[in-house]
C-alpha cells in the first residue's frame, strides 16, 4: 500500500491556476496598465521594452531644485511640533525641558554647519546660481528653529532680562542730598 500525498491546499492551485476570464460585457473597465491575455513572462517583456526614456538635463534639474526646495523648507514643518513640545515641558528648570532646549539649539547650528554637505547632491553646473536662494531659505528656517529655543529660555527665566538680573554689576548709590540729617540714620 503506497500512500499518496496529500492534495494541494486551494491556495496553491488557485496561484498555478490562470485566473477565470473575465465576460466582455462588464460594466467594469479594466484598471489603466492592465493586460488580461498576457502571462507573466509576457508581462515582464513587455515591460523590458516600454521601458522610458531617460529625463533631460534641465528636466534633471528642475527635479533637483524642486528636492532642494523640499529640504530646505523642512525645518519650518518641524517648527510647529518643537512648538508643541515647548509648550508641554512647561517653565521650570527640569532635565526634559533642559534637553529640548538643548536640542532647539543644536540642531539648527549643525544644520547650518553642515549646509554644503545637505545641498552637494543637488549641486549642478545648472542648479548652483539658483541654489542660493535655497540655502538662504534654508539658513532662515533654521534661525526659526533658533528663534523658538531663544524664546524657551527667556519663559524658563534663564535671559537676563530685567534691571534685577544685573544688580551684581550695579555700585552703591551715592546721595546727593538726604531727607533725614546723617545722625539720625
Amino acid at each position: 500500500m503506497s500512500a499518496q500525498p496529500p492534495p494541494p491546499p486551494q491556495w496553491v492551485v488557485d496561484l498555478n491556476s490562470p485566473p477565470p476570464s473575465k465576460p466582455k460585457n462588464s460594466s467594469i473597465p479594466d484598471p489603466p496598465g492592465y493586460t488580461a491575455s498576457l502571462t507573466r513572462k509576457e508581462r515582464a517583456i513587455s515591460s523590458k521594452q516600454s521601458s522610458r526614456k531617460a529625463p533631460t538635463s534641465e528636466e534633471m534639474d528642475t527635479l533637483k531644485m524642486k528636492k532642494a526646495w523640499e529640504v530646505a523648507i523642512a525645518p519650518v514643518k518641524q517648527l510647529p511640533m518643537n512648538a508643541i513640545g515647548m509648550y508641554m515641558t512647561g517653565n521650570t528648570l527640569q532635565i526634559f525641558s533642559i534637553f529640548m532646549v538643548f536640542s532647539l539649539f543644536k540642531t539648527p547650528v549643525m544644520a547650518v554647519l553642515s549646509l554644503q554637505k545637505t545641498f552637494a547632491m543637488f549641486e549642478t553646473p545648472g542648479t548652483s546660481n539658483r541654489l542660493i536662494a535655497v540655502k538662504l531659505t534654508y539658513i532662515l528656517t533654521n534661525m526659526l528653529m533658533l528663534a523658538l529655543g531663544i524664546w524657551k529660555v527667556n519663559a524658563m527665566g534663564l535671559l537676563p532680562t530685567t534691571k534685577s538680573d544685573w544688580l551684581a554689576w550695579e555700585g552703591e548709590r551715592t546721595w546727593s542730598e538726604r531727607a533725614v540729617p546723617r545722625e539720625w540714620l
